[in-house]
């Protein structure tokens, strides 16, 4: 059985993105934005939304060409694209970049995945993320906690139906007063 994380930068107050989808609170160090490169060099399969990906996509696949890029945003471009990748949406077309596009139930498609061989997954995007969480599909979650309340937007966490039990294993401290903490589901 494959594992499937969800790891989000995340305001104080709970916050993936500010109203109207802003980000710019969640700018990283040098140290993070390391950080978050590893973590995708070691993911087997990404599983995004379809804002996350559009996001994503419409940056790193040639990022590694941009004036001034640095060292560290060259090799997470690289590590992106050949990231294998699955998009959920019944809106977007196509997808490039080594991806594929699930158009049908997200749940029964991640549940296939989880039971396939292969490296360990990780989702991206909140409502994708909340699905999964609904149907007790995520083994871990990371929060990399920003210092900054932004009072509203779109939250890392969804209502659930039941509780969910976590253990803590791991803490992090980055620069500016981030906090990555890591969680294992307990089962």
């Amino acid at each position: 059985m494959r594992k499937l994380t969800f790891g989000m930068n995340v305001s104080l107050d709970g916050y993936v993105a500010a109203p109207g989808d802003d980000l710019g609170w969640g700018a990283p160090s040098d140290e993070l934005f390391q950080w978050w490169s590893d973590r995708v060099g070691a993911t087997g399969t990404a599983l995004y939304g379809r804002r996350l990906w559009e996001a994503m996509s419409s940056h790193w696949p040639t990022a590694d060409q941009q004036p001034g890029v640095t060292p560290a945003q060259v090799e997470f471009a690289g590590r992106w694209r050949d990231m294998p990748k699955v998009v959920f949406s019944s809106t977007t077309r196509p997808v490039d970049w080594n991806t594929r596009l699930v158009t049908g139930d997200a749940v029964t498609e991640i549940t296939r995945l989880k039971a396939e061989d292969g490296g360990p997954m990780d989702i991206g995007g909140a409502t994708l993320a909340a699905a999964a969480m609904r149907g007790g599909l995520i083994d871990e979650y990371v929060l990399v906690t920003h210092p900054v309340l932004v009072g509203d937007g779109k939250s890392f966490f969804t209502a659930l139906d039941n509780w969910v039990n976590l253990a803590l294993v791991e803490t992090r401290t980055f620069p500016g007063g981030v906090l990555l903490t890591r969680y294992e589901t307990r089962r």
